[in-house]
């Protein structure tokens, strides 16, 4: 399957949605963004993977004061695999209360469901150290 403009757009809009709904805690929306199997990778951050949408819930409440106050996508890059399997990889920037700021990618498998693409897998990795050639 060949992406269209509009699946390319789509996908866009669904990855820059999650900031928007993290960041104002509307988790009863999880499913727009999220496929219902959904498994999200926090390894890095020492909470392993979470799957389904009340495991990201309970882990973002946990986190409490420490979520970021802005989640900020930037530097999507879609493809397409061989095999019709559809990856995202952005860019995150996350600034805390404090003013903080730190810095993700986020590899993501998207799938197209009946009602449009969703995020069915993601994986965090936080960018902690410059490029040393």
């Amino acid at each position: 399957m060949a992406l269209s403009v509009e699946d390319r757009l789509a996908v866009h809009e669904l990855v820059s949605l999650h900031g928007h709904l993290m960041d104002s805690g509307e988790f009863d929306r999880m499913d727009e963004l999220f496929c219902a199997d959904i498994v999200y990778d926090v390894s890095a951050f020492g909470l392993g993977e979470l799957r389904g949408y009340e495991a990201i819930r309970e882990a973002s409440l946990a986190v409490g004061d420490a979520n970021p106050v802005g989640h900020h996508v930037t530097n999507i890059c879609v493809t397409e695999d061989l095999d019709g399997t559809v990856r995202v990889r952005s860019k995150g920037i996350g600034v805390s209360a404090t003013g903080s700021v730190g810095s993700v990618v986020y590899e993501d498998v998207v799938r197209r469901e009946t009602a449009g693409w969703r995020i069915a897998y993601r994986r965090v990795i936080p960018r902690r150290t410059p490029l040393h050639p």
